[in-house]
C-alpha cells in the first residue's frame, strides 16, 4: 500500500510538472481538485475510494478528459459513469464538480462542529455519571445506620441467639411411614396416587390429629426416591392453612396465586415504579412448582378463591394483568415482561385435607381430585402412638398409662399433647427429688386430665351382661362413630287399646317414625296389639339422630320391653326397619363399625346392602349382615321366634 500511495503521488508530481510546464489551465484545474479530495478525505482513503468506484486506471491517465472522469465517480460516488467528456464539456463540468465539492466541504465543517459539540456533551454526561457512582459508593458505605439503629440491630441480634428446646410435638413427630400408626389402609391408597408417573390430585377426608399433614410430607419423600416418579430430589412441599388464605377480590393481594402491584397505588419497587412498570408478586402456586402444594382445611377456602384455583389446576400457569403493563416499553426488565405475556409456571400436585364430610367440598374440586379418606383412630392405635412416643422421650410409662389415654381421646395429637403434659409433671417433680430418670405415673396423667378437665371419649361401654328393653345403637357424627344407648319400658294400658308410645323429642322425627315402623313390625311378629302398652322408648343422653338408622334397634329394645326378654349388651344394630320387617341399608358402616369396636362391642348387625362398605382386613369384631328382623332375632332372642305367640 505504502508503494502504492509513493507511486502514486509520484505520479501527481510528475504530471503537475508536465502541466504547468504545458501551461494547460484546464489541467491545473483537474489537479487542483484532486487535491482537494485528497485533503477531504486523505490520500490513503482517496484510493480506496477511487478503487471501490472504478476508477484507479483513469486517475493515473495521461488524457485529461479520463482523468475528468474519474473525478465524476469520486465526487458523485457512481461508478457508471462511463462516457468520457469532450474538452468542450469539460469547463461545465468542472463547474458542478466544484460546486460539489464545496457542499462536502460545508457539510463536513458542520459534522465537525456537530461531533465537536457530542464529545463536548458526553464527556459531561460521563463526568455526571462518574459523580453518581462515586456517590452511590459513599451512600453504601455509610448506609442508612446510626448508632440508634445499630444499637436496635444488635439486640435482635441477642434476642436471635437464645432458643427454647424444640417443642415435644417437634420431636414426636413420624419420621417415616412405619412411625404412621393406625392408618395403613389410608398411606398406601395415598402412596399409590402420588408415587407414580402420572400423580393425582388428592383429597384427604378425615377426623383431626389422624396424621393426613405428616402422611403427605412423607409421601412426598417416598415418591422422591420412586423410579419414574415425577417429582426431583428438591422438590417443594408448601404447606398453607386454607383458613388463612385472605385476599381481595380486587387483586390487590393473593397469597395463594399471586399479585400485581401496580407503580401508583400499590408501590411496585423503586425503581420500576419510577418508569411506572407494574411489578408481579408470585404466590405459593408458583413456589410449589415441581413440588407439593398441601392446603389443611380445603373446605375453609373462599369458594371463588378455589375457582381460580381450578383454572391454574388447568392451566399449569397463572396470568398476570395490569393496565400499566406496556409490552413495548423498552424499559420493561426480561422477567417481568415473560411473566406478563406467558405466565409464571405452576405445576404442581395439590393435596388438600378436610375433616369435612365429602359433599361440603366444591364438587368441581373434587371432579379433579383422587379422594383417600384417614379412619379415626382405635383405643389399639392410640396405645401404640404412647408406647412409641415414650420411646422417643426416652422416659418410663406405668403401665396402665396407654390404656388410659386412650379412654379420653381418638386424636394422635391430643393423646401426645396429654403424655407430652404428664411428662412435665413428672419432669418437674424429679427434679425437685433430684431423680435423674423421667418415671411418668398413672398419677401424673390422672392429674393432666384434671387440669385439662377431659372427658372419657367413649362413656358407654358393652358388658357380658343381659338388659331388659336396652340396646346399643349406631350413630355417626363427621368421621366419627359412635354407639346410642336405646332403652325402652312397656307397662299395660289403663284401658286396652288406650296404650301410648311416649319417644324423645330431640331424637329427630325420622326417628320417632321409626318407632311407629317398629311397633308394626312387633304386631307382626308377636301378634300383639302394643296398643295394650304404654311404651316410653329413651335415647340415654337425649342425642339427635339423623335418619331412621336406629329403627332396628329401637324394634328391639321395644320387643324386649313388652316380651320382658333380657337382650344382650355386648352387641349393636344399625339399619332402617320396614313395616314389614326388612332391614335396609344405612349410612356411615365404616364409621359405626370403629365406633362399637370403641365401645368394645364385639357383634355387631348391618344391613346385607351395606356389607360393601365393611372393611375387608377387619379385626377385634363380628360384623353380621342381615336382610330381615327374624334373622337377628334367631341369634339374640330365639325364644321369641319359636314361641307359641308368634306361631
Amino acid at each position: 500500500m505504502n508503494d502504492f500511495l509513493e507511486g502514486f503521488q509520484n505520479e501527481i508530481v510528475e504530471q503537475d510538472t508536465n502541466q504547468f510546464a504545458a501551461g494547460d489551465q484546464l489541467r491545473r484545474q483537474v489537479t487542483a481538485m484532486y487535491g482537494l479530495l485528497s485533503n477531504i478525505y486523505g490520500s490513503d482513503k482517496l484510493v480506496l475510494r477511487a478503487g471501490k468506484l472504478e476508477a484507479l486506471s483513469l486517475i493515473r491517465s495521461e488524457i485529461i478528459e479520463e482523468r475528468v472522469l474519474a473525478l465524476q465517480k469520486l465526487v458523485f460516488e457512481d461508478p457508471t459513469y462511463e462516457t468520457l467528456p469532450s474538452l468542450e464539456e469539460i469547463p461545465a463540468i468542472l463547474e458542478t464538480l466544484q460546486d460539489e465539492i464545496a457542499d462536502t466541504i460545508a457539510r463536513r465543517t458542520v459534522e465537525e462542529e456537530l461531533e465537536k459539540k457530542i464529545g463536548e456533551k458526553m464527556n459531561q454526561r460521563h463526568e455526571d455519571y462518574i459523580k453518581e457512582i462515586k456517590m452511590q459508593i459513599i451512600k453504601d458505605n455509610t448506609g442508612p445506620e446510626n448508632a440508634q439503629t445499630l444499637k436496635k440491630f444488635a439486640i435482635l441480634e441477642k434476642l436471635d441467639s437464645k432458643k427454647l428446646a424444640s417443642s415435644a410435638m417437634q420431636i414426636l413427630r413420624p419420621e417415616s411411614f412405619e412411625e404412621v400408626i393406625g392408618q395403613e389402609r389410608a398411606v398406601k391408597a395415598l402412596l399409590a396416587k402420588l408415587a407414580s408417573p402420572f400423580p393425582q390430585h388428592i383429597i384427604l377426608y378425615g377426623p383431626p390429629g389422624v396424621g393426613k399433614t405428616t402422611a403427605a410430607r412423607l409421601a412426598l419423600e417416598v415418591a422422591k426416591g420412586i423410579k419414574g416418579a415425577p417429582f426431583a430430589k428438591d422438590a417443594s412441599f408448601v404447606e398453607v392453612d386454607g383458613t388463612t388464605l385472605r385476599w381481595d377480590p380486587r387483586e390487590v393481594t393473593n397469597p395463594l396465586l399471586g399479585s400485581v402491584h401496580d407503580p401508583i397505588y400499590q408501590g411496585a419497587r423503586r425503581d420500576l415504579a419510577e418508569t411506572g412498570i407494574p411489578e408481579p408478586k408470585l404466590g405459593l402456586v408458583t413456589d410449589a412448582h415441581g413440588g407439593i402444594l398441601f392446603i389443611d382445611e380445603i373446605g375453609e377456602l373462599d369458594p371463588a378463591l378455589q375457582n381460580k384455583l381450578l383454572k391454574v389446576l388447568e392451566d399449569k400457569r397463572v396470568f398476570f394483568d395490569s393496565a400499566y403493563y406496556d409490552p413495548s416499553d423498552n424499559n420493561v426488565p426480561k422477567y417481568i415482561k415473560k411473566i406478563f405475556d406467558e405466565g409464571a409456571p405452576a405445576d404442581f400436585v395439590l393435596i388438600g385435607a378436610t375433616t369435612r364430610e365429602p359433599e361440603d367440598i366444591n364438587p368441581a374440586v373434587r371432579s379433579r381430585c383422587a379422594e383417600v379418606f384417614f379412619e379415626p383412630l382405635t383405643p389399639t392405635a392410640i396405645q401404640d402412638i404412647i408406647r412409641q412416643a415414650a420411646r422417643k422421650l426416652n422416659v418410663k410409662l406405668d403401665e396402665q398409662i396407654p390404656e388410659i389415654i386412650s379412654e379420653y381421646t381418638i386424636e394422635g395429637r391430643k393423646a401426645i399433647n396429654i403424655l407430652s403434659d404428664a411428662y412435665g409433671l413428672a419432669y418437674f417433680r424429679q427434679h425437685q427429688e433430684n431423680h435423674n430418670a423421667i418415671h411418668i405415673t398413672v398419677q401424673d396423667v390422672y392429674e393432666v386430665v384434671q387440669i385439662s378437665r377431659l372427658t372419657p371419649y367413649v362413656l358407654t361401654k358393652a358388658s357380658d351382661e343381659y338388659e331388659v328393653g336396652k340396646i346399643f345403637g349406631l350413630g355417626v357424627s363427621g368421621y366419627l362413630g359412635s354407639v346410642l344407648e336405646i332403652e325402652a319400658v312397656a307397662f299395660t294400658a289403663r284401658s286396652q287399646g288406650q296404650g301410648t308410645i311416649r319417644f324423645n323429642d330431640t331424637a329427630g322425627t325420622m326417628a320417632k317414625d321409626s318407632v311407629f315402623n317398629a311397633a308394626s313390625v312387633i304386631r307382626k311378629l308377636t301378634g300383639q296389639d302394643i296398643g295394650n302398652y304404654d311404651i316410653h322408648v329413651n335415647v340415654v343422653g337425649g342425642g339427635r339422630i339423623d335418619g331412621p338408622s336406629a329403627g332396628v334397634a329401637i324394634m328391639l329394645a321395644m320387643l324386649s320391653a313388652i316380651q320382658d326378654q333380657p337382650l344382650p349388651q355386648n352387641i349393636a344394630v344399625t339399619g332402617e326397619v320396614s313395616i314389614q320387617g326388612k332391614v335396609k341399608a344405612v349410612g356411615g358402616i365404616f364409621e359405626k363399625i370403629y365406633g362399637a369396636k370403641q365401645a368394645g362391642i364385639q357383634r355387631v348387625f348391618i344391613p346385607k346392602e351395606n356389607i360393601q362398605d365393611v372393611p375387608v382386613d377387619l379385626k377385634g369384631i363380628e360384623v353380621v349382615p342381615v336382610q330381615r328382623v327374624e334373622e337377628i332375632l334367631q341369634h339374640i332372642l330365639p325364644d321369641i321366634l319359636t314361641s307359641q305367640s308368634i306361631a
